[in-house]
């Protein structure tokens, strides 16, 4: 299938509008939204309540943004009402917050195949919403929360600021329960967040889609509000002001406090909001271009934050789900630009309007008209889909914005999808290149009971036999560099690595055709005119594809590079014992160590420096160390045993040279 045919077939049907009713008529809003007023009433860090009427036992926590307002309050009249240190981003771990860090290791950890422009760009999150989260995290009660609400299902909500604190805490839920079993799908947890600014950079981002979290996260936002807006301008354009006072505009208790919540609360009330909405449209509107065009601009100092996981976009008129971080940018710019009724909702009333939002849809749902095919001219199923997901968010047919907004949306879900479709041919094209796997398999198995494949590839024995080989070999290691320039450039998806398929095709084809290039490397002589194999000669897919293997294998991410760790390779293979050999060599390196060990014997035999040769018959008998336990376990094939291959040789060299007394006598004190 091409390119063009693969679009033809993405644009097919458009589901925005279908997945905003879908949610919109469950009870999952109404009941989120009655723990965020709960929480914000009660204003103490959180409120939790079981929901066991419908059988499944969901616990919703629902948080308090009143906390986080409070103490926002002050530093926002300090600063003359500007947010640059209120929600300024915060780096997770590295030169920023340590113990946050520790606390979100599973996004922080470096990826080890992100681009290179991307690579330099760490975890960063709001200041405000880390910082409550994090005096949060320090109470018993909340401790006491993580320890009974493990295994069950969780909701996490909340309203404005508090929506922010409610996403740290499931990613900290999320971050903890990966640690605990790092390949097992993420916990039953749901975030589903009213009117929240926004949280985190664009390598947030990318760090929730590489854990395949992003569905964990549903962000509700109505179509006149600033607030989850307001994070697009530049840090120090943003007006902490009015978060602050949107926040505790939703406070009962606000009426009594005095000082800085009153000069807060009369700053909003005296915002001049025509100023404000423009300053919003121009900052948002620049991202949405940006996003556009694929081309940040560095010159304008804009705004670091970026959005996450599913955006339900709500107005009266339904809602339309987007799952898509460049679509949820340009559908809250183009969503808020377009007004059908100007200066009929004021901001505080947009941000507060949740609660009749989500009571409203599902009769609205009930009863809107359908389209009815008489009226309009017959039009492709995707433009009606589009046409639907407009209207659902806000966006009148006949408004300016709705061109740009259709153009936008259909852009941005072909962009979203073309990653899975990528993906998708790279699984034909693996299967057309089973045969060159299968021959090679075949050419092993020939000279199992001999020499081995490595042995035989490395003398060129059977050349005509060889010649094909070393095709396939190369035409391996071409599909796969491939796959690799595609995800280096963003054209799979964020996890493709995690995708058990993947990891194991890539082991499996390491396994196999690893050894076949460490033997063409010593034939050529180049160990000796480059260095070492595994220092100077090694791909770097096989590294990349160690790292996958062990992401999946290891718990707990640490370990080292199997590369460079022999003695963590023998322990793991000492704790699972086989009861034949196996098919493949466990050790992609394996044949590049024996090599290194001839010529390390080969060398001591002419050795007369004493402490030249203990050191080189110390790491002879490191390497015959790891060797037999490797052999004991079964984790290398037969080839490896066979009686002409190099290890076999390897043996017979070594156990001449340990008959020599000065080795001998060494070799005891070692």
């Amino acid at each position: 299938m091409d390119d063009a045919s693969g679009d033809e077939e993405a644009s097919m049907f458009e589901t925005s509008h279908v997945l905003g009713a879908l949610l919109a008529s469950s009870p999952l809003l109404a009941r989120a939204w009655d723990r965020c007023t709960a929480a914000t009433a009660a204003a103490p860090g959180f409120v939790v309540h079981g929901e066991d009427e419908d059988g499944g036992g969901k616990v919703y926590v629902g948080f308090s943004g009143v906390q986080a307002a409070l103490s926002a309050a002050g530093a926002a009249v300090a600063g003359g009402g500007r947010g640059a240190d209120v929600f300024a981003p915060v780096g997770l771990g590295g030169g920023g917050d340590a113990a946050a860090g520790r606390m979100f290791a599973p996004l922080v950890a470096a990826e080890p195949d992100a681009p290179a422009a991307a690579a330099g760009e760490p975890v960063a999150v709001q200041a405000l919403a880390l910082q409550c989260f994090l005096k949060l995290c320090g109470s018993p009660d909340f401790q006491m929360l993580l320890n009974e609400i493990r295994g069950k299902a969780v909701v996490f909500t909340g309203h404005s600021l508090g929506g922010a604190i409610a996403a740290l805490a499931a990613l900290h839920y999320l971050c903890i329960s990966s640690a605990s079993s790092p390949w097992a799908p993420a916990p039953p947890v749901l975030c589903v967040t009213f009117g929240s600014p926004l949280l985190g950079n664009e390598a947030l981002s990318r760090a929730i889609l590489r854990e395949r979290w992003g569905g964990n996260f549903c962000h509700v936002v109505s179509q006149h509000d600033v607030v989850p807006r307001l994070l697009f301008c530049p840090p120090d354009a943003i007006p902490a002001d009015i978060i602050v006072g949107m926040q505790l505009h939703q406070w009962p208790a606000r009426t009594r406090q005095t000082g800085a919540v009153t000069t807060v609360t009369a700053r909003m009330a005296h915002t001049d909001k025509d100023v404000l909405r423009q300053l919003i449209q121009k900052h948002v509107g620049a991202v949405a271009m940006e996003q556009k065009l694929a081309a940040p601009d560095e010159t304008t100092g804009g705004s670091p934050y970026r959005p996450f996981g599913t955006y339900v976009l709500c107005s009266p008129e339904g809602a339309a789900c987007v799952d898509n971080a460049t679509a949820a940018v340009q559908m809250l710019y183009a969503t808020f630009a377009s007004r059908s009724s100007p200066g009929a909702e004021s901001p505080e009333a947009a941000h507060s309007c949740y609660g009749e939002l989500v009571l409203k849809m599902p009769q609205h749902l009930l009863l809107k008209r359908r389209l009815r095919v008489d009226d309009a001219p017959a039009s492709p199923n995707y433009d009606d889909g589009v046409s639907l997901a407009l209207e659902a968010s806000g966006i009148d047919a006949m408004a300016m914005e709705a061109s740009t907004a259709r153009q936008w949306l259909k852009t941005s879900k072909r962009a979203g999808r073309r990653p899975s479709l990528n993906c998708a041919r790279l699984a034909t094209q693996l299967g057309r290149i089973t045969p060159c796997r299968a021959q090679i398999e075949w050419y092993k198995a020939l000279f199992d009971a001999e020499m081995g494949y490595y042995d035989a590839f490395k003398q060129r024995r059977s050349p005509r036999k060889y010649g094909k080989v070393n095709l396939n070999r190369i035409k391996l290691g071409q599909f796969w560099d491939r796959v690799l320039t595609m995800l280096d450039a963003g054209q799979l998806p964020h996890d493709f690595h995690r995708r058990a398929k993947w990891v194991n095709a890539a082991r499996f084809y390491q396994l196999l055709v690893e050894p076949l290039d460490i033997a063409d490397y010593h034939h050529h002589g180049l160990h000796r005119t480059s260095g070492s194999y595994m220092t100077h000669g090694r791909e770097r897919r096989y590294e990349l594809f160690d790292r996958w293997w062990q992401e999946k294998a290891c718990t707990g991410g640490a370990g080292g590079d199997v590369t460079s760790s022999m003695s963590s390779a023998a322990a793991s293979a000492s704790s699972r014992r086989r009861s034949k050999y196996a098919g493949l060599t466990q050790d992609p390196c394996f044949w590049a160590r024996v090599e290194e060990a001839r010529e390390q014997t080969e060398s001591a035999r002419s050795e007369r420096d004493v402490a030249e040769l203990a050191m080189k018959l110390e790491e002879l008998q490191e390497f015959e160390s790891y060797s037999r336990e490797l052999v004991a376990s079964k984790e290398v094939s037969v080839d490896v045993l066979a009686p002409q291959s190099s290890y076999t040789l390897w043996v017979e060299e070594w156990n001449q040279l340990k008959l020599r007394d000065e080795v001998r006598a060494m070799l005891l004190r070692f």
